[in-house]
Formats: C-alpha cells, sequence, structure tokens
C-alpha cells in the first residue's frame, strides 16, 4: 500500500501536554476557568473567546502558542511570568514551521487527522490584534502574515476534509477558501467523521469573521462557498458520537450564517437570504437555539437591508423569543437593536424608541458568560452605530451623526471594516443634515480605509453621500472629495 511507504519523521509527532499551565488552573473545571480567561481579557480591553475545548487543548499541548491576544491575557492573570513559564514554546520557534509541514506532509496518504499544534495567529479568535511593538510582528509584515493566515487555514481544512470519508467530503481539498477536486481522495472508503472535522470547521468560521472585520465581505464571498458545500457533506458522512455531531450541525450553522453575512455585505441578497435560511432549518433540526436565534438575528438585518422592515420586526422579535432562556443580555440587547431597525424601517417611532430602551437596558447589564462567541464585534461602538442607523432611517439626521461619531471614536482599530463603516454612516449623516464640509472630511477618511476594506456597502454609502453633496461641491472640502470619490475604482 501506498501509505506504508511514510517514514516516521512524515508522522506528526504527538503534542507534550502543557503541564505548566494545567497546574496554573489548579481545582477550576475548564469551563470554570476559561471564564475567568474571559473575565481577564475584559479587564484589559481584550476579547478572546475562551471555552473549556480551548482550555483543553492547551492543556494537551495542541497549542504550542497562544495568539497575541491571548499572549496579553495570560501575562495579565500571571504577572511576572513569561510564555515559557506558563508552558508554551518561544514564538521563535513556531514562526516559519508552517511552510516546511505543507510542503513535506503526503497529504493525500496521511491515515489520521494532523494536528495543529501552533496557534500564533489567532487560531481561536474572531479577530487577531496586531502588536506593533512585537518583534516578531513587524509593521509591514501585516499582508503576509493575513495571507499565512489563509494559507495555514486552508492546510487544516484540507486535512481535515481529506481525512474525513465519503467521496463527497473527501474530494474536499481546499486552496484558500476554496476547493478543488482530489481524485485520489475520493477513492477512498466511507469513513465516520469526527472531532478532528468539527474542530477544522469551527475554524472556518473564526477565519472568515477574521477575515471580513479587517478587509469586508467582497473579497471573501466567492471563496468561502465553496467550504459550505463540503461543511453540509459532513453532515451526511455522519458520526459515532452525539456530542460530535452537534458539534457538526453548530459549525455548519454557523458557517452558513457567515457566509450568508459575506453575500448580505457584497450587496447579494437572495444569496443571503438563502443561507440564512439554510442556517435557520439546520438549527431546528439540531435543536440547537442558540444557532437558530443568530439566524434569526441575520434575517432580522437582511430583511431590514432589502426594505421587508415588517419581516425585519418578526424575525428580530422570533430571535427574542428563542434566545431569553439563553441567558445572554448583550444578545438580547442586539435583538432588541434588530427590532428597532424593523419599527423604523416602518416609521413607527414609537415602537423604535422602545426597542431602543430596551437594547441599552440589556447592555447595560453587562457581559455573561452565556454571551456567544460570534458577538465579539458587538460593543459600545455597535450599539451606538444600530441607533444611528435608526434615527437616520426616521430622518433624524443630526441625531444620527451624533451616535455615528460615537460609534467611529469608540470602535476597536482592529475593526477596520466597521471603523469605515460607522464613518461612512456618519458622513451620509451630516451631508443629509446641511454639514456638507464636516461631511466631506468624513468621506475623505473613509477613502483613506479603501485599500484595506472591500465592501459594498461602504461604497454604496459613500456614493449615495456623494450624490447628496453635488449640489454644494463649492464648499469647503466637498470638491476634493467628489474628485477623489470618482477616482476610486468600483467593486465588481
Amino acid at each position: 500500500m501506498a501509505s506504508s511507504e511514510l517514514t516516521s519523521s512524515q508522522y506528526p509527532r504527538p503534542p507534550r501536554p502543557n503541564l505548566a499551565f494545567r497546574q496554573l488552573r489548579g481545582q477550576r473545571s475548564p469551563a470554570e476557568f476559561a471564564a475567568v480567561v474571559r473575565r481577564a481579557a475584559r479587564e484589559i480591553g481584550e476579547r478572546v473567546s475562551c471555552d473549556a475545548r480551548y482550555v483543553g487543548r492547551v492543556e494537551a499541548g495542541e497549542i504550542r502558542c497562544p495568539n497575541y491576544a491571548y499572549e496579553r491575557v495570560f501575562l495579565h492573570m500571571f504577572p511576572g511570568r513569561t510564555l515559557t513559564d506558563l508552558g508554551f514554546a518561544p514564538r521563535s520557534s513556531v514562526r516559519g514551521r508552517r511552510a516546511h509541514t505543507d510542503e513535506d506532509a503526503p497529504l493525500v496518504h496521511t491515515t489520521s487527522p494532523a494536528h495543529t499544534p501552533s496557534e500564533t495567529r489567532g487560531a481561536n479568535e474572531p479577530y487577531v490584534p496586531r502588536d506593533p511593538q512585537d518583534p516578531y510582528e513587524p509593521y509591514g509584515a501585516q499582508q503576509n502574515h493575513e495571507n499565512d493566515e489563509i494559507h495555514e487555514e486552508s492546510d487544516v481544512l484540507r486535512r481535515a476534509f481529506m481525512t474525513g470519508g465519503g467521496a463527497t467530503v473527501a474530494a474536499a481539498s481546499l486552496g484558500p477558501l476554496g476547493l478543488t477536486f482530489d481524485a485520489a481522495a475520493a477513492a477512498r472508503p466511507v469513513r465516520r467523521v469526527g472531532a478532528h472535522e468539527a474542530d477544522a470547521l469551527e475554524e472556518a468560521v473564526r477565519r472568515i469573521r477574521l477575515l471580513d472585520d479587517r478587509h469586508g465581505a467582497d473579497g471573501l464571498y466567492r471563496r468561502a462557498a465553496a467550504p459550505l458545500r463540503a461543511a453540509y457533506a459532513l453532515l451526511d458522512a455522519g458520526t459515532t458520537r452525539q456530542a460530535t455531531g452537534e458539534r457538526l450541525h453548530s459549525g455548519a450553522g454557523e458557517l452558513a450564517i457567515s457566509v450568508g453575512w459575506l453575500a448580505h455585505d457584497s450587496g447579494r441578497f437572495d444569496d443571503a437570504r438563502s443561507h440564512y435560511a439554510e442556517a435557520l432549518a439546520t438549527a431546528r433540526m439540531a435543536g440547537d437555539p442558540a444557532l437558530e436565534a443568530h439566524a434569526f438575528c441575520n434575517t432580522s438585518f437582511l430583511a431590514r437591508d432589502a426594505g421587508r422592515p415588517r419581516e425585519a420586526v418578526r424575525a428580530a422579535q422570533a430571535a427574542q423569543r428563542v434566545a431569553r432562556p439563553l441567558g445572554s443580555p448583550r444578545l438580547m440587547s442586539l435583538l432588541a437593536l434588530r427590532e428597532a431597525g424593523g419599527w423604523a424601517g416602518l416609521a413607527d417611532r414609537t415602537g423604535c424608541e422602545q426597542a431602543l430602551a430596551r437594547a441599552v437596558a440589556f447592555y447595560e447589564r453587562g457581559h455573561s458568560d452565556a454571551d456567544p462567541e460570534w458577538m465579539s464585534f458587538y460593543g459600545e461602538a455597535e450599539l451606538e452605530a444600530l441607533e444611528a442607523q435608526c434615527w437616520s432611517t426616521l430622518g433624524n439626521w443630526r441625531r444620527a451623526a451624533r451616535h455615528a461619531g460615537r460609534a467611529a471614536q469608540l470602535q476597536d482599530p482592529h475593526f477596520t471594516r466597521n471603523i469605515a463603516l460607522y464613518t461612512a454612516e456618519l458622513a451620509d449623516d451630516l451631508a443629509r443634515g446641511g454639514l456638507p464640509d464636516e461631511a466631506a472630511a468624513a468621506g475623505m477618511r473613509v477613502l483613506d480605509l479603501l485599500d484595506q476594506v472591500q465592501s459594498s456597502r461602504v461604497q454604496t454609502m459613500l456614493a449615495g453621500t456623494a450624490r447628496v453633496l453635488l449640489p454644494h461641491r463649492r464648499a469647503s472640502g466637498v470638491s476634493a472629495f467628489l474628485e477623489r470619490h470618482a477616482s476610486v475604482p468600483r467593486t465588481a
């Protein structure tokens, strides 16, 4: 057999357990320790989605070096200690290892799923903060690292899907978030999938969210659709463990929502509606209320943007009914904002104000351990931005501009796409509120970000602002903005 030709050096070495980290956890359960990590992150302004499984992976040695966000959190939790003291490998020993592994690993012939022992670039995070002071992350290398992230995630998924069994699943050989057909893999017999495939699926969701936060949806959507097809093929392959099956259903549903959002944000509303409906069906079949609430949340947002405000209200209300027992005030806050957006679209100011008041009240209850991982984007900045959109829809431009300005100021700098979006909202509100010079200045700030962000939503908003400003082209700064905006290439 071809697999007998492998030498021992070609098999991935089993990771060494991180006994130092296990000792630091003490008598707390992995879930309790994960909650401590999340609280520590909030103390220093970081957002990490640590859970019991992540703690288990660290203790098992699968994560040899944490990403920068986790590093800051751990060093905050254990002052005076280094990463080595915590049982991790030096970052310099982990960097650069991937290229050799990818080149040499005989992917078609591997007989067991490969481990992914390093996590130096945020493999468990919705975003990865870049540390400009870190000697291994020079500013000029940021784009190269982003390309590495896509390549690293592709390798994880490729290994998982190619060892997953089944003609359809085995044929899923991922390039940079895209699929190519692998005939040798397709010829292998069917076997049931397991935890490794579930890990890869969840990792794909995180990676797509990370890239969207940084760059917007336009360049990602077509590449992300193929992994979604492969994810649903995994469900057909089946699993011997109920817990793994639940993770696969949840992961496939979350991936459907993520791909739906990429379609939504890039103006492909029909595609987005289909993906959200697929996620909703998956949630109901699996009996997963958290996934169902997420699907309804995005369906409401899409309905609002597509000009169906009554559907937006009903979908948001359905989401709130499902989400109430989950125990996350922040989730309830976001869902109330989705409802408020629908009421604004119906020109129902009273209904909108009531929903906004609920949103603020829920938000002020603070974080909870029950907050979903996908809500990492939702902070005070997003609350302000969504309220701004409500007032803009109701025609109160000055009030909308005030909230949009706060949103842009409050937004975490790692969420580049959201900064561009909030500033575009501000520019449009200022223009429609009769402040063309301030609108042009805000528009210029958005144009400065377009080399990093590819979002049809942002470009559409900016085009609308330009049309409003045309009669004011003689105002200070407006002419320069209009000329520069006219020279920007449009997204295909």
